[in-house]
């Protein structure tokens, strides 16, 4: 069985194209670029996803991040964190190494608008383009190659990665200068979390009462409590199923960002900063690995 679902790509011109990092995100981008028609490069620090990915979908396994770069039109990439990134970009084996004068590298990691600025100047140091690309969409959204991305950086860099990331994104946009798709995504992390303890907390609330919550997520589902968090994840929280999703391991890193930038830029983010101590309690109770919406479990 694939490890994407079938989508129709709009005709874009067969572009050489590498992506580094082939993890529950990673491998089905890629595997959606090779789908549209794209020569595709990957590399991933452990040999054998790589060569999974090539017997799944063709092109090619690099060894090293600066080989699988080198003579493509664009990178990507989708890693784990800042120093992952830079793992992957910087240094003799790095991306930008192998990277032909003016090809772009856009980086899907959930990672610091620092990291992506350092990265931005950096490539502009050797003639080369960055944008902070990250995306917002989980597992499915990459295997259904609906994810949305939010950007960083040049216009004209952004210009030249975007119809190319449409073959695994139904939105592509550009936010502002470089850092503002990371600023962008911790946003979204702010948002997602308080829908998702709010829901928690009504869902243990109307179990407690004695209703049938299916039924009640049904009825409020039709009216102004209506979220994505609850069409996706309000029955699995009545049935207790955490063992998918965005794992809480990944959310923690992420308001960690969160709360960094937050330091730094002065904005005042209580709820956020209880949140990530109620997720901080869930990873003691042996729930780094499920999903997000496991935060109900505190209250049972």
């Amino acid at each position: 069985m694939s490890s994407i679902n079938p989508k129709t790509y709009d005709p874009t011109p067969a572009r050489q194209v590498a992506f580094l990092g082939l993890g529950v995100m990673g491998f089905p981008m890629a595997g959606h670029l090779a789908r549209a028609g794209h020569q595709v490069t990957v590399y991933n620090r452990t040999p054998a996803k790589a060569q999974a990915w090539v017997a799944e979908f063709g092109g090619r396994a690099a060894a090293t991040p600066r080989e699988a770069a080198a003579g493509a039109d664009l990178v990507y990439a989708c890693v784990g964190n800042d120093a992952d990134l830079r793992s992957v970009v910087l240094g003799a084996d790095g991306a930008f190494a192998g990277m032909k004068p003016g090809a772009v590298l856009a980086d899907h990691t959930t990672a610091s608008a620092e990291v992506a600025r350092e990265l931005h100047a950096a490539a502009r140091a050797q003639g080369l383009h960055f944008v902070d690309a990250p995306v917002s969409g989980g597992q499915a959204g990459a295997q259904n190659g609906m994810l949305t991305i939010m950007c960083g950086g040049d216009a004209a860099a952004f210009e030249a990665a975007r119809p190319v990331a449409l073959a695994y994104a139904r939105a592509f946009t550009r936010i502002g200068d470089s850092g503002a798709g990371q600023l962008a995504k911790m946003v979204n992390q702010v948002c997602c979390i308080g829908v998702i303890q709010g829901l928690a907390e009504a869902v243990a609330f109307g179990q407690q009462a004695g209703l049938d919550m299916n039924l009640v997520l049904e009825v409020i589902g039709k009216g102004a409590a209506q979220s994505w968090q609850m069409d996706n994840r309000g029955k699995t929280m009545v049935a207790d199923q955490f063992d998918f999703g965005f794992a809480v391991d990944w959310m923690r890193k992420d308001l960690g960002l969160v709360l960094d930038e937050a330091r730094r830029n002065g904005a005042r983010m209580p709820v956020t900063a209880l949140v990530d101590q109620f997720y901080g309690d869930v990873q003691e109770m042996g729930g780094g690995r499920w999903d997000t919406s496991s935060l109900i479990r505190r209250l049972r």
